[in-house]
């Protein structure tokens, strides 16, 4: 435990694993997007730790480092021109209705960075839909600006709201490196892969949750390809795209909102590749990764039950022809 400005925090090494994973997505933000990402970055810590510490200070309790993660997730997946005032509004939302009300760390169902995405997403969608930051694409990039000025209008912003509109492709090459206009944090496959390696090797992050999402999303990709369903990209456009590797690797892996058992991880995560593809097909919303880890944290509980009752039966099953 140490203490800053008067406020506790409690020593979290797997939440500072997850941080330092996050040092090099946040650097390649600044670079493609503006030196605002770092303003905004401290305006979402501030106000996430202001929000926690408010509960744990009647209780004479520390903040927990993993408020430090939940913000700078928070602050990556939001479009670089997100105002000041709906971020904070947002991360304090998050951390108040997804988690403080549940008891605080190590009690919440669902995942506080993704409550105050989906409720600004829902509340203020006009910041976070209406206009997008060109991304740059040579050095020194937004090293040496606050903020890109070139702006593309919501008909050929993210790559998926591209194909959306219009069924054209970003070039795969862009995807993987990074410079697509998107959130901060999100547009870079070859560093989330990284990323989710450097935390695989710690064992920071579970690999069913990873292996069940991307099976299920290709799965339900393939089985929409192969009746024609044009509004679903193919599956290596909608690996790359959509925020659906940052979902994959940082969201989806969260420990406390995640299935217990190794067989729920991997049905969790699977249902949720699942459902990504249904909403980014289907429904209004063009990433869906967001979304469906929220309706899977739901299913968390009833996932893990199941399972443990399903072992059980097979194991009294099994003592009955023993017997």
């Amino acid at each position: 435990m140490y203490s800053v400005w008067g406020i506790k925090f409690m020593k979290q090494a797997n939440m500072r694993k997850v941080i330092y994973s996050l040092i090099p997505i946040f650097i390649a933000a600044i670079y493609f997007f503006g030196l605002r990402a770092i303003p905004l970055l401290l305006v979402n810590v501030a106000a996430a730790v202001f929000v926690e510490w408010l509960f744990k200070r009647r209780e004479n309790k520390p903040v927990s480092e993993a408020v430090f993660v939940s913000a700078l997730l928070y602050t990556l997946i939001l479009p670089p021109r997100t105002p000041f005032w709906v971020a904070a509004l947002g991360i304090m939302f998050g951390i108040l209705f997804g988690k403080e009300v549940f008891g605080g760390f190590g009690r919440n169902v669902f995942n506080p960075a993704l409550v105050a995405r989906a409720f600004v997403y829902v509340s203020f969608s006009k910041f976070l839909t209406g206009q997008w930051t060109q991304a740059s694409g040579q050095f020194p990039g937004g090293f040496v600006r606050y903020l890109n000025e070139g702006i593309d209008t919501l008909g050929s912003a993210t790559p998926m709201l591209l194909y959306r509109s219009s069924s054209e492709m970003v070039d795969y090459s862009r995807l993987i490196f990074g410079n697509v206009n998107g959130s901060l944090g999100e547009t870079s496959g070859l560093l989330i892969i990284l990323a989710g390696i450097y935390l695989l090797y710690t064992k920071t992050a579970f690999w069913e949750n990873m292996l069940g999402l991307l099976v299920g999303f290709a799965t339900f990709t393939l089985i929409f390809n192969g009746i024609g369903a044009e509004s679903v990209p193919n599956l290596v456009f909608g690996v790359f795209s959509g925020g659906l590797l940052f979902g994959t690797v940082f969201m989806i892996t969260d420990p406390i909102s995640s299935a217990k058992t190794r067989e729920g991880k991997l049905i969790y995560g699977f249902l949720v590749g699942a459902v990504t593809v249904v909403i980014r097909g289907f429904a209004l919303f063009a990433g869906g990764i967001m979304f469906a880890i929220l309706i899977g944290n739901m299913f968390v509980p009833i996932i893990d039950v199941g399972v443990k009752e399903f072992k059980a039966s097979r194991k009294r099953k099994g003592a009955a022809d023993h017997a």
